[in-house]
């Protein structure tokens, strides 16, 4: 087990199965997280799951009040945020000819401007404490796009080039930036996909079936311990051979 006891954490979209299996393997390396999301209802059985980590509710499309919601975490992880993992996004797909402004612009808004916004405000606790590690969640149609959703390609393919730029812009105040890029997970969107294009899409992937959640997981808590100190600016793809970059 990667050690990570010490290490306070946020963590967005901790509601989903992916962020439930990040929260397990946070909790189970020893650190504290703060989890956040909009269900009220999941995030009541996180509480009553974990004695280590803290809830609060916010949906982080509200940019006004992002700098408030970095505050209160850091005052609830006792003014020491160690790592922030931006794993909350979403999908509205469509073809690009048919998708409405409202969809690609509320896919940018949340998947790109809000982790944005989010980790501007916690660089600056991590300035403070001189060190710190951002984890951003990506995805493998950020590099090879996907039919039907241009705004979720989009929005993905920023945060990589905008780790990027971070990692180059703070490296030397000790904060690394570092994304996971997953193929296709079993979780809440894989379900959406019919059985037929299911057995398609895993012809497609070297290993010939589709990752667990674990397996983005078990990459986080590497990217979280002291093993990954000198890793940043990369992008680490997690899709079973589905994509080499």
């Amino acid at each position: 087990m990667i050690d990570l006891r010490d290490l306070n954490i946020i963590l967005t979209g901790a509601t989903g199965i992916i962020g439930n299996s990040i929260l397990d393997k946070l909790v189970l390396g020893g650190s504290k997280v703060l989890a956040t999301g909009t269900n009220e209802e999941k995030l009541d059985k996180i509480k009553e799951k974990y004695n280590n980590v803290d809830i609060l509710k916010f949906d982080i499309s509200n940019h006004e009040r992002i700098e408030e919601f970095v505050e209160k975490s850091s005052s609830i992880l006792s003014n020491k945020v160690d790592i922030l993992i931006n794993n909350a996004g979403i999908t509205k797909d469509n073809l690009s000819i048919r998708m409405k402004e409202e969809e690609w612009n509320k896919v940018i808004d949340i998947n790109l401007s809000s982790t944005f916004f989010i980790t501007k405000n916690v660089i600056k606790k991590m300035l403070k404490s001189k060190k710190g590690k951002i984890i951003n969640i990506t995805s493998v149609v950020g590099h090879s796009g996907n039919v039907g959703q241009a705004n979720y390609a989009a929005s993905k393919a920023g945060i990589i080039a905008m780790s990027k730029s971070l990692a180059l812009e703070y490296g030397k105040k000790n904060i690394t930036v570092n994304c996971v890029s997953p193929g296709f997970i079993v979780s809440e969107m894989t379900d959406k996909i019919s059985e037929n294009h299911t057995e398609l899409l895993k012809s497609r992937i070297s290993l010939n079936k589709f990752g667990n959640p674990e397996d983005v997981a078990n990459t986080i808590a590497f990217l979280c311990s002291n093993l990954s100190d000198y890793i940043t600016g990369e992008t680490i793809h997690v899709n079973g051979g589905l994509y080499f970059s």
